[in-house]
């Protein structure tokens, strides 16, 4: 990103993670009783509670998960945050917010519960991965590798060392594959990539 930019250009380029940060931060204050309404909850969900559907990527496991979903948000932003236009961004974050949560509502159905911002992020850095390439720069691919390498791991065998005792709980890996999936099907919605330097 270009340091002589006005500071009003970069609060707009930064202003959907930072909406994101700021409502995570949010709910995060409101303690068990935010989390408890708003987690995905499978029973909820087929009771008619469908806004857990985008409201459980919120709602975190405690501040330690919430603060290491913000940095990695806010990373994948220093990398990626030129490549897409505000609007291209959104559809590729609402694609991932939802596609992780309809992934372990059909897929996972022994999964009673779930929350977190990771699925949604894997969805993000995928897409950040593709533009890179589409614009030729050869880092999207190592990038990208790094990532489809993470995911087959967890797939084969589980979470990544310490990734569990960092968000103080569980890591349902489906929900990284699923956001993955819904990052990359949200580039068929046209969303195109900017050539604009870092």
């Amino acid at each position: 990103m270009r340091i002589n930019q006005p500071p009003f250009n970069i609060i707009f380029k930064f202003s959907l993670p930072l909406i994101i940060a700021l409502l995570v931060v949010g709910l995060s204050l409101g303690g068990e009783s935010a989390t408890l309404l708003l987690r995905f909850e499978r029973v909820g969900i087929q009771n008619g509670e469908i806004w857990r559907l985008l409201t459980a990527n919120f709602v975190h496991l405690g501040w330690s998960h919430a603060l290491l979903n913000i940095a990695g948000l806010v990373l994948i932003w220093l990398l990626f945050g030129q490549r897409f236009s505000q609007t291209g961004w959104s559809i590729i974050l609402i694609s991932s917010l939802l596609g992780t949560t309809l992934g372990l509502l059909f897929f996972n159905p022994t999964l009673t519960w779930y929350v977190g911002l990771s699925g949604a992020l894997h969805g993000l850095f995928i897409a950040g991965c593709i533009a890179e390439i589409k614009l030729k720069y050869r880092m999207g691919i190592v990038l990208l590798v790094i990532l489809a390498g993470k995911i087959l791991w967890e797939q084969f065998q589980g979470p990544l060392p310490g990734t569990s005792d960092a968000a103080g709980g569980p890591v349902i890996v489906d929900a990284h594959l699923y956001g993955a999936l819904a990052g990359f099907a949200a580039l068929f919605l046209k969303p195109e990539p900017l050539n604009q330097d870092h």
